[in-house]
């Protein structure tokens, strides 16, 4: 099968050509440089570029599935990906697979993320939508920086608890709603296997690493500046705000058994995600 995936040079999308590759189907990867990757036999890197959304759309012409995203630090994901998903419905493909969030099916119908899910459930085509909790992988990415700096998680969260996810659970859970058609037409709530405080967090990270790393519950307007010192859009501070305060409510917490339902596999937990990534807080 020839499958594109979007935005392939990142996180989920990076684990799920691998996914794809290992099940031997061909993969066209979208990515801003794809001069600066490195193509290989079921491997094929082409432009695909959210500042540009109508660029690169015809690969689209040549696969039978594609996997959808917004990049990390974008929120119109309706600007980005309509012009994709109008071409994906004027071809008429296979199978399309959308990531969005958990929680986007309680957002206003003219929000960016749930209006493209609308725009994808009304094409015609075979879809899935998947709407992951919050990764895993933000305390090696998103947060490092006060993680290094001063040994603290600075967060928003209060006490709730967060079923948070491993983004190799939503590569693999995409991987199979993209080549198969068990699932087809349903939107899938992703969430891990446990669900726990940042409290919970900062002691696995403090195991691992060897050194003593806290969490501190910042104020949301504090988290946002340092948000955008770090160099994201203020757009994308606000936004990340404004979901870490329905995570402090208590809406992360819910756990789902949708990845082992998919995948056959129990999700990972946060403990094998901590030894897997043990180096990073070192």
């Amino acid at each position: 099968m020839k499958v594109f995936v979007y935005g392939g040079s990142g996180l989920v999308g990076g684990n799920l050509i691998k996914e794809l590759q290992s099940k031997g189907h061909e993969v066209f990867a979208g990515t801003r440089k794809p001069a600066d990757q490195k193509n290989d036999a079921n491997l094929t890197w082409v432009l695909a570029d959210s500042k540009n959304p109508n660029q690169g759309i015809e690969i689209l012409e040549s696969v039978d599935a594609a996997f959808f995203l917004s990049p990390p630090g974008e929120t119109n994901q309706f600007e980005i990906l309509s012009p994709w998903i109008n071409k994906a419905k004027q071809v008429g493909i296979q199978k399309l697979v959308l990531m969005t969030a958990m929680g986007v099916e309680h957002a206003p119908p003219e929000a960016p993320f749930r209006k493209t899910e609308i725009l994808l459930e009304g094409s015609g085509l075979s879809w899935n939508i998947i709407r992951p909790n919050w990764f895993m992988q933000n305390f090696h990415t998103f947060w490092i920086a006060g993680i290094k700096q001063d040994g603290k998680i600075y967060f928003p969260g209060g006490n709730a608890n967060v079923s948070f996810i491993d983004a190799r659970d939503i590569a693999s859970v995409a991987a199979v709603l993209l080549t198969t058609d068990g699932f087809k037409n349903q939107a899938i709530t992703l969430t891990g296997r446990e669900s726990i405080d940042h409290i919970q967090v900062s002691k696995y990270l403090t195991t691992v690493s060897g050194k003593n790393i806290e969490y501190i519950d910042v104020d949301p307007k504090v988290f946002e500046s340092s948000l955008v010192s770090a160099g994201l859009s203020e757009d994308y501070a606000a936004f990340l705000v404004m979901i870490a305060g329905a995570l402090k409510e208590g809406f992360a917490s819910p756990i789902v058994d949708s990845v082992k339902n998919i995948t056959g596999k129990e999700p990972i937990s946060f403990q094998k995600y901590a030894e897997d990534h043990a180096n990073a807080w070192k």
